[in-house]
């Protein structure tokens, strides 16, 4: 028999999917991980499929199949309009009677604040950021990319430092550390043979973002060219902190900066003090802090939101992914005590526009 007044919480990136039941008095029934989201490499009813297998194991878990509210906050849902889309096809899948998508990054930001109100930057595989406030206005960008006006991300990154370092090795530009520590990841003696390995895929695509550690280690070193990319890192992450922060009137009043993603979460000690330091000046009452928790906290409690779930119902389905499976009421079977493992690790990699 499907639940009440229930939530089906989805978490889903380009690597991984979180899923959990929660109950409508917060305890979390079931819980799942799936493979990652990727509607744009492989479709939607096939990124969909994929997300259904989670799901059934998080019901099956929960003992239920069905929940009042689905609040998904996927990957590649940029464009409100593929938010719709979305949408559409989970509530094809029956799982709720309403749905809810919202891009990924509101989960980061909803994960790390006690209400509804403040602002999120991600930085993994891209970037991207978000920001909302309790009366459901919302500040975000399309996040697609450079044409959508994106720098940084562990992909941009990467490539901006093979962009030097290979300019640093022909004479075309200064000299940069960059120009040995990069292809010396790889066990190869020059940029010419890393920019020949790449191009001709004997280092594959996805290996590239094994760069962007290096980048952070060659700036930890002094290196002035790998120095100046993580620092252009740190405006841009200011820059949309505080287009959102001024887009929602908050920039005026004390506001949650929540800083997420494999980028943001590794605290470089570098780019972590530049954007202290910028938002400092661009937005003195502004609070940064790393969020640690998994994002599908967030989506929990957004679909909490939803449904109007008293702070007391917000405050159990908190703790259960702060402490852990011991301190959670109602885990439901092993997938329940595993998700909450699960949970315990900090946030490491998150998608951002990738």
């Amino acid at each position: 028999m499907g639940l009440t007044a229930s939530v089906l919480a989805v978490d889903a990136g380009n690597s991984k999917t979180d899923v959990a039941v929660v109950a409508a008095d917060g305890r979390v029934l079931g819980t799942a991980r799936g493979g990652g989201f990727r509607p744009p490499a492989v479709g939607v009813e096939t990124a969909v499929n994929t997300l259904a297998d989670a799901v059934a194991r998080a019901f099956a878990a929960a003992r239920a199949d069905s929940a009042g509210h689905v609040s998904a906050c996927l990957a590649n849902a940029d464009l409100p309009v593929e938010e719709e889309q979305l949408a559409a096809a989970l509530r094809a899948r029956g799982w709720g009677r309403t749905v809810e998508v919202r891009n990924d990054t509101f989960a980061v930001l909803r994960a790390g604040v006690a209400e509804p109100r403040g602002v999120a930057v991600v930085c993994g595989a891209g970037i991207n950021c978000v920001g909302m406030r309790p009366d459901g206005r919302t500040a975000r960008f399309p996040a697609i990319g450079r044409i959508s006006g994106d720098w940084g991300g562990g992909w941009g990154l990467a490539e901006e430092a093979l962009w030097w370092a290979a300019r640093a090795e022909d004479g075309r530009g200064g000299a940069t550390a960059l120009a040995r520590t990069l292809p010396a990841h790889f066990e190869l003696g020059s940029m010419y043979a890393l920019i020949e390995a790449l191009h001709l895929e004997h280092i594959t695509h996805e290996r590239r973002h094994e760069l962007t550690p290096v980048l952070f280690a060659t700036a930890g070193e002094g290196d002035p060219v790998a120095r100046a990319i993580v620092d252009r890192l740190a405006e841009e992450v200011v820059a949309m902190a505080t287009v959102a922060l001024t887009r929602l009137d908050l920039l005026d009043e004390e506001a949650p900066v929540l800083l997420g993603g494999s980028i943001l979460a590794a605290r470089h000690s570098q780019l972590d003090d530049r954007i202290r330091e910028l938002l400092a000046a661009r937005a003195p009452k502004a609070v940064p802090r790393v969020v640690t928790a998994r994002p599908v906290l967030g989506a929990a409690l957004l679909g909490l939101d939803h449904v109007g779930a008293p702070p007391e119902t917000h405050a159990r389905v908190r703790a259960y992914y702060e402490e852990g499976a011991e301190g959670a009421e109602g885990a439901e079977g092993a997938e329940g005590a595993e998700g909450a493992r699960e949970a315990q690790g900090a946030y490491g990699e998150h998608r951002a526009g990738a």
